[in-house]
């Protein structure tokens, strides 16, 4: 009997020691029109960003995911309602509030006993709407909630629950205070788990960062002036001011003081977790809201920052698309692991639902991925879709290894082969037939009709 008692309790502890921690904390990292090829991790080579490759090796890179839309505002809003551009109800960036029906991933988590922080830029809802972040599932918020005022990174004032706190409009680089927000958040005596959607504004023009970051980039490049007077001219003091691009010297250096000035911080809060003793049972995601941009001087073709894929931001090609996603959760997630499996922003709330044992609502488009984070088999995915309407009527859509690509309503549908071709380089529509048929129908199945998003 006392054999038995013993081996009962050999193998509990060894039960509990393998199984992953329950109700992790979870720190979602959002960059600013970063893209895919603008880390080092991922392939790029004027800079490097340690950090974030760190967190890499300790955790597993995915090599194929995509961001919910090509612009931020329907991005984000794939990502917090598990929605895809064909349901969601921000398809574009107008100034629109998530309406009140809409069920965030944040909502999900607060409902499952999870003290939530929205930090940084938020774009879906300013003060007194129905998307302000307290009445979308967030606890405390800190950042800006208009989406054009997030165009600058200094600026008078931000929100701190929906309430105007003052900023020094000279000294205050905003991402530092998000940096320094969060920190604070996660450092809170409060016993419950945390989640942190923390959405720094880089490398989004306009491009500017402090001058101990600048410094070490200045003449690094060759570089073109950006001169934007307009821009130069806008005050900061309003809430929703339209702030055109300020000028920029030396564009080039500060792109890369903002990213690195980025993973820098993120370093920072890597060895806040790890100094509290809480790493073990944190998962830190880092990702992009879409491809890069090349407003107020920024250069992607110079950096390479679609990593050789086609398209930047506002395209459907893979460029404009496909992001960094970076996983970390040491101890549960594979160390040192590149993932091909594809999957997207709208598959994070039933995915971090599933983690924090939060409920969701019914009607999602995206599926859990916890076993594609587990390094384990996951199912197909089912097909991807999106639309964009800044240019007309546009959509994309990936099935399997098939993406197409329609560029206007009554446009010929494109095909490419994302095994052979990633780079979008050779349409292959005319040679299959079938596949086009296939992808048709289901462009005409994916969405739902919307007076505020027709087809034109």
């Amino acid at each position: 009997m006392l054999r038995t008692i013993l081996a009962a309790a050999a193998f509990a502890a060894l039960t509990a020691a393998q199984a992953p921690p329950a109700r992790p904390n979870i720190i979602l990292i959002q960059a600013d029109d970063l893209g895919y090829g603008d880390l080092s991790a991922y392939g790029q080579t004027h800079f490097r960003t340690p950090s974030l490759d760190a967190l890499a090796a300790g955790g597993t890179r995915f090599t194929q995911y995509y961001a919910g839309s090509t612009v931020c505002a329907p991005s984000r809003t794939a990502l917090l309602t598990g929605r895809h551009t064909g349901h969601a109800s921000i398809r574009g960036n107008l100034e629109l509030p998530l309406p009140e029906a809409d069920v965030t991933l944040a909502m999900a988590l607060r409902g499952a006993g999870y003290r939530t922080a929205v930090i940084g830029k938020w774009g879906l809802g300013n003060p007194g709407t129905s998307g302000e972040p307290a009445k979308k599932g967030f606890d405390y918020s800190f950042g800006f909630l208009d989406q054009r005022h997030a165009h600058r990174q200094y600026t008078d004032h931000l929100f701190r629950n929906s309430e105007r706190s003052p900023t020094d409009l000279e000294h205050d680089y905003v991402n530092d205070l998000f940096t320094r927000e969060t920190l604070s958040f996660v450092d809170a005596a409060d016993p419950r788990p945390f989640f942190v959607y923390l959405n720094y504004t880089v490398p989004h023009a306009e491009l500017r960062a402090p001058e101990e970051a600048m410094q070490p980039w200045r003449g690094k490049f060759p570089e073109t002036p950006f001169v934007n007077k307009r821009g130069d001219a806008v005050p900061t003091g309003t809430d929703q001011e339209v702030a055109p691009y300020r000028s920029q010297e030396t564009p080039k250096a500060a792109f890369v003081a903002m990213i690195t000035r980025m993973d820098r911080d993120i370093g920072a809060i890597a060895e806040r977790l790890r100094a509290r003793g809480i790493d073990r049972n944190t998962l830190v995601l880092f990702t992009s809201d879409n491809g890069p941009h090349q407003e107020g001087g920024a250069d992607p073709q110079y950096f390479t920052s679609s990593g050789r894929l086609r398209g930047v931001k506002r395209d459907l090609y893979e460029g404009g698309i496909r992001v960094p996603l970076i996983a970390s959760w040491p101890g549960t997630i594979p160390a040192g692991r590149v993932s091909d499996t594809p999957w997207a922003h709208w598959d994070m709330f039933p995915t971090l639902a599933g983690i924090a044992g939060a409920n969701t609502p019914p009607g999602l488009d995206g599926t859990s991925m916890v076993r594609a984070l587990r390094g384990q088999r996951q199912p197909e995915h089912a097909p991807f879709y999106w639309e964009f309407h800044e240019r007309g009527f546009q959509q994309a859509a990936r099935m399997g290894k098939w993406k197409a690509v329609r560029l206007a309503k009554d446009a010929a549908l494109e095909l490419y082969d994302l095994d052979r071709d990633p780079g979008e380089a050779a349409n292959v529509a005319a040679a299959n037939p079938d596949v086009v048929k296939r992808l048709e129908a289901y462009l005409e199945s994916a969405r739902t009709e919307s007076a505020l998003w027709p087809i034109k």
